[in-house]
């Protein structure tokens, strides 16, 4: 029986069906997928950086919080690396080096020179590196300046210790801290006529006073009128941060006595003096420089020799009745100065200096000048342009 002509139809259907099929699959296996790209990899942060602290995580509130808005932050999706920019301000600083500028002042005898060699563990207010310790420190009769480049650690500090002559040793000390006041503006000039040239230097060579060390002498009773007016006329041209000299001449009750009087006389004579309270820039460093500011003025003892005390070598003093030991707490306030001005305070101090002492002294000093930049001569120009 002879199949009918419809289902010969649909028999032909499904064979040309099944044909397309083959057709389709065997089209299929040639074509090559397409390439799957994987997911870029976020950057792991490297081993030698600290990580940061942990910071609790706040969910967005509110329409568009993902985003990074007008005086908000964005969160980071991983490591960029921003935390580094400490280490390279570090290897950048240590590459060209810091400049530090101290002055002492005080009566002849206080031991002014001998204290700064004591801060820095060497003869930084000597000339020449050719002095012994058992030489005699020759007599300041005139300011003058000594530029040593100490190194520690990798860092390189030139410190330039300014020495000035026995403050008030004349019979007649009318305006006596003239020449003082004199120096330390001429060095803001320096820097002011270095800073407007139109071809100025990369770097200005610092000569401004950081730091003035004022030495006070160890009466017990009172400043001495000419302390007064000496940091009153000054206090407010550069940090001046008092020291009582040769403290072991005192007992421990008349020295808490003595800076406690000195402490009251600064404050009634509006005598400033640093840290200074108006510059505390938020509660940590008020709460940090009140103690600081309680403590002084630091009762000091300085010496640049060395004595055998249970076993091992120490800076000191020697008396008839024993060793004081420069170093130790419990023998003077050497080591709190020390820390406050080296270890703590000593960018501090070179800011306020900057940014305080010597933005006074500049716009006043344009300001006189009619509110133009002060015109130096062809040959300071040249000069400091060498």
């Amino acid at each position: 029986m002879q199949p009918s002509t419809s289902e010969l139809c649909r028999s032909h259907t499904h064979k040309q069906c099944a044909a397309w099929d083959n057709k389709a699959v065997k089209y299929m296996s040639e074509i090559v997928p397409p390439e799957v790209r994987p997911k870029p990899a976020v950057p792991a942060k490297p081993s030698h950086v600290a990580p940061p602290a942990s910071v609790p995580h706040m969910p967005p509130h509110g329409p568009g919080a993902g985003s990074q808005g007008s005086g908000g932050g964005s969160t980071l999706l991983g490591y960029v690396g921003i935390d580094t920019i400490i280490e390279q301000m570090r290897k950048k600083t240590m590459k060209t080096g810091f400049d530090f500028n101290i002055m002492v002042v005080g009566q002849s005898g206080l031991g002014k020179s001998t204290l700064v060699n004591t801060l820095f563990k060497s003869q930084v207010s000597r000339r020449s590196s050719g002095w012994s310790r058992d030489d005699k420190i020759p007599k300041t009769v005139e300011i003058k300046s000594v530029s040593h480049v100490i190194e520690e650690g990798g860092v390189k500090m030139k410190l330039t210790v300014i020495d000035t002559p026995g403050f008030g040793d004349q019979i007649n000390n009318e305006n006596c801290w003239e020449p003082i006041s004199k120096y330390i503006n001429e060095q803001y000039e320096k820097f002011l006529k270095e800073e407007v040239n139109i071809a100025r230097k990369k770097r200005i060579p610092d000569t401004r006073v950081h730091c003035c060390l004022y030495f006070i002498s160890p009466t017990g009773h009172s400043l001495r009128q000419l302390d007064v007016e000496f940091m009153k006329h000054l206090g407010r041209a550069v940090n001046i941060i008092p020291v009582i000299a040769k403290a072991d001449t005192l007992t421990p009750e008349e020295k808490t006595e003595f800076k406690q009087r000195v402490r009251k006389e600064l404050e009634v004579c509006g005598i400033e003096f640093y840290p200074q309270k108006e510059f505390d820039e938020d509660m940590e460093d008020k709460s940090d420089n009140d103690k600081i500011r309680e403590a002084m003025p630091f009762a000091v003892v300085g010496s640049d020799k060395e004595y055998q005390v249970n076993g091992k070598r120490v800076l000191g003093r020697k008396t008839a009745w024993g060793i004081v030991e420069v170093e130790n707490p419990n023998h003077c306030e050497f080591s709190l100065l020390r820390d406050f001005l080296i270890r703590s305070h000593l960018q501090d101090l070179k800011e306020v200096t900057h940014n305080i002492h010597y933005e006074t002294y500049r716009a006043k000093r344009l300001n006189d000048n009619g509110g133009l930049h002060p015109i130096s001569s062809s040959s300071d120009t040249q000069e400091s342009n060498l």
